[in-house]
C-alpha cells in the first residue's frame, strides 16, 4: 500500500526536518511512504531546509516551492496533484498531530473502507482565537455545506485515491478542501486522536486568513448568501406593502393625517426591497458564471525537487 503525506509548509524551518525524519522512521517501516512538502512562499528559510531534506531523503520526499503565498488549501491542492499514493494524509508541520496517530489513521481507513476519515480531539491545544474560529467555521459549514453536525472538519485527515481524483479535478482558483470532500462523498468516518501543544513558533492562522477561508466557503461552495439577499428583499417589499395598507387605512379613518413621512418611508422600503431582489437575482447568475469561467491558477510551482 502506497501512502502519501501532504504537508503544506509555512514558517516550518525549525520543525519540518524532524517531522520528515520521524515519519520515515515510524511510518516508512510499514508502508510504501511518499512525503510531499509544499512551501507556501514562507518568509523564513523553510525553502532551503526543505531542499536539504529532499536531497537527504530523495527516495521518500518530493518538494515543491510555490511562487507566491496562496494559502493552506491551495498549497494542499498542489500537494494532492503531485501525490501518487492509494491514500493521502493531510497534516500540518507543527507537531500538534503526533506521528503515531498517522499510523492509526491509515489502519482505520483501510480496515473500514471509508473514502475519508477526519480526526477529532478530546482536548484541542489550539489558541483560544483558533478554537473560536474553528467553532464558528464548524457551525457555518453545517448550514452552507450540509455537513453532518457530529463531524468535525479537522485539517488532519486521510482521503483515498477516489476522493483525491475528484478533488484535484476542481480547477477554479479558490478551493476549499472540506467543501470539495463533502460534495464528493458522504462515506466519511471519524476517529479520536491526540492533539499536542505547539512545540515551536505560533499559529499561522490570523483573522485575515480565517475570513478568507470563510469567504471561500460562502462564495465558492454555496449560493445561500445570494438566496438570503433575495429573501431579505422580499421581506422589505412585503413590509412596505403592509405599511402601505396601514397608511391607507389610517388616511380613511383619519383624513387629517399628513402623508409626507409615511409615504416617503413606504417608497424607500419598496425600492430597497426591489433593489435587493434584483441584485440577488443578478448575483445568482454572475456567481454561477464566475465559478465556471474564472481561470486564475490555484497555485504556481516555481521549483520542483523530485
Amino acid at each position: 500500500m502506497r501512502v502519501s503525506i501532504v504537508i503544506p509548509v509555512y514558517n516550518g524551518s525549525e520543525s519540518v526536518e524532524r517531522l520528515v525524519k520521524g515519519l520515515i522512521e515510524k511510518v516508512g517501516q510499514s508502508y510504501d511512504l511518499e512525503i510531499v512538502l509544499v512551501n507556501d512562499f514562507s518568509p523564513d528559510n523553510s525553502r532551503d531546509v526543505c531542499v536539504d531534506v529532499q536531497k537527504h531523503f530523495s527516495e521518500n520526499v518530493k518538494f515543491y516551492s510555490l511562487a507566491k503565498n496562496v494559502g493552506e488549501h491551495n498549497a494542499v491542492m498542489a500537494g494532492l496533484n503531485k501525490c501518487t499514493g492509494d491514500y493521502a494524509i493531510i497534516m500540518d508541520d507543527d507537531f500538534q498531530n503526533p506521528i503515531s496517530e498517522v499510523i492509526k489513521l491509515i489502519k482505520y481507513i483501510s480496515e473500514n473502507d471509508y473514502d475519508v476519515v477526519y480526526t477529532y480531539y478530546e482536548e484541542k491545544k489550539h489558541s483560544r482565537f483558533r478554537n473560536l474560529g474553528s467553532s464558528f467555521n464548524d457551525k457555518v459549514a453545517n448550514t452552507m455545506l450540509q455537513k453532518p453536525k457530529d463531524l468535525y472538519l479537522s485539517s488532519f485527515k486521510v482521503i483515498n485515491r477516489f476522493t483525491i481524483n475528484n478533488i484535484i479535478s476542481y480547477k477554479l482558483p479558490f478551493p476549499y478542501i472540506d467543501g470539495l470532500i463533502l460534495r464528493t462523498t458522504r462515506h466519511i468516518g471519524k476517529i479520536k486522536v491526540e492533539h499536542a501543544s505547539r512545540e515551536i513558533g505560533k499559529s499561522n492562522y490570523t483573522l485575515k486568513k480565517l475570513v478568507s477561508l470563510w469567504s471561500n466557503m460562502f462564495i465558492n461552495f454555496s449560493i445561500l448568501p445570494l438566496r438570503i439577499m433575495i429573501a431579505v428583499g422580499f421581506l422589505f417589499a412585503a413590509g412596505a406593502f403592509l405599511l402601505g395598507i396601514f397608511v391607507v387605512y389610517e388616511k380613511f379613518t383619519n383624513p387629517s393625517l399628513p402623508l409626507g413621512y409615511p409615504s416617503l418611508l413606504i417608497a424607500v422600503l419598496m425600492l430597497s426591497g426591489i433593489q435587493l431582489i434584483s441584485v440577488g437575482v443578478m448575483g445568482e447568475y454572475l456567481g454561477r458564471m464566475f465559478l465556471s469561467q474564472n481561470k486564475t491558477p490555484q497555485y504556481t510551482i516555481r521549483e520542483s525537487f523530485e
